[in-house]
């Protein structure tokens, strides 16, 4: 199986565990604040995690040489995180998901600035007919987006951020050791602000925080084991599969509205996709293969 073939088989699970924790985080904030979600999200986590911990070689393994990037990858992650599930509650899902879809134009400029990778007229192409379909679905308002879509706007480019560095620290660290330290530096982050605005969930939304902790430990091992066998030029815009999906899923359970603009928008990201799956070169193998593990 060639790299990018398994780059993609790791993205089909993140897709699906991010769409699920869309539904579950909308539900779970019914009644709890943004903080707490966060909070229980990151404790139940590192408690999820531990059986590929076990497998790994115990907390030995978790050791890293690169903690300053963990740190900063994991604060900017957190504050758009934060605005990511706040935009959640504000605008409809399929929105929410779609704006965030700017990320890949500042990932790829980013990692072709930050990390040397290859920027060919192919990727662009592909990340272009992304972008238009996400605009064609979003159709912003002659009056320029409102609260929520500027959030949903702040979370992708801070999302791009911490891509580029996931990339990077995947060049030498295993993807349980990125999942490990995300659960723990976002846990010390949110413990004061979630206990200030605390209330006990009712079983409803416990059931609710269970799903959202599993899809947020295990969407972010997944997305971490792509990058580790592509770059994230050609990782990236294999999510933008997550727009027309998203859009489904709020057609489904919310009865959001899907029209032939959606449409329209979910077949131009599908053939960027295609663009970019066919057109995808095989990275070059480095550290960052090596320390996941097969």
């Amino acid at each position: 199986m060639s790299p990018v073939s398994r780059a993609a088989g790791w993205m089909a699970g993140w897709l699906l565990l991010m769409v699920v924790i869309a539904v579950a985080g909308r539900e779970a904030m019914r009644e709890l604040a943004v903080f707490q979600v966060m909070l229980m999200r990151s404790l139940m986590g590192l408690v999820m995690l531990w059986p590929l911990v076990h497998a790994a070689g115990g907390a030995r393994a978790l050791k890293t040489r690169r903690l300053p990037l963990h740190l900063l990858r994991n604060t900017v992650h957190y504050a758009a995180q934060y605005a990511w599930f706040a935009a959640l509650a504000m605008i409809p899902l399929a929105q929410v998901v779609a704006i965030e879809f700017t990320m890949p134009l500042w990932s790829a400029l980013l990692a072709a600035a930050l990390l040397g990778e290859r920027l060919d007229r192919y990727k662009l192409i592909a990340v272009a007919l992304g972008l238009a379909g996400v605009a064609v679905i979003v159709r912003p308002s002659a009056a320029g987006l409102d609260a929520g879509q500027l959030i949903a706007l702040a979370a992708a480019f801070g999302f791009a951020v911490s891509v580029v560095m996931v990339k990077s620290l995947t060049r030498s660290d295993a993807a349980v050791v990125l999942s490990f330290w995300m659960l723990l530096i976002q846990s010390a982050i949110g413990l004061v602000p979630a206990l200030l605005v605390w209330r006990w969930p009712s079983a409803t939304v416990w059931g609710w925080m269970v799903v959202v902790a599993f899809c947020g430990t295990f969407s972010h091992y997944c997305f971490a084991r792509a990058m580790a066998h592509a770059d994230a030029t050609v990782v990236v815009p294999m999510d933008f599969l997550r727009v027309p999906l998203s859009a489904l899923v709020g057609w489904a359970v919310y009865a959001e509205r899907l029209d032939w603009f959606t449409a329209a928008g979910v077949a131009l990201i599908l053939g960027g996709n295609s663009l970019n799956l066919k057109r995808a070169a095989p990275p070059r193998v480095g550290a960052g293969d090596r320390a996941a593990p097969p």
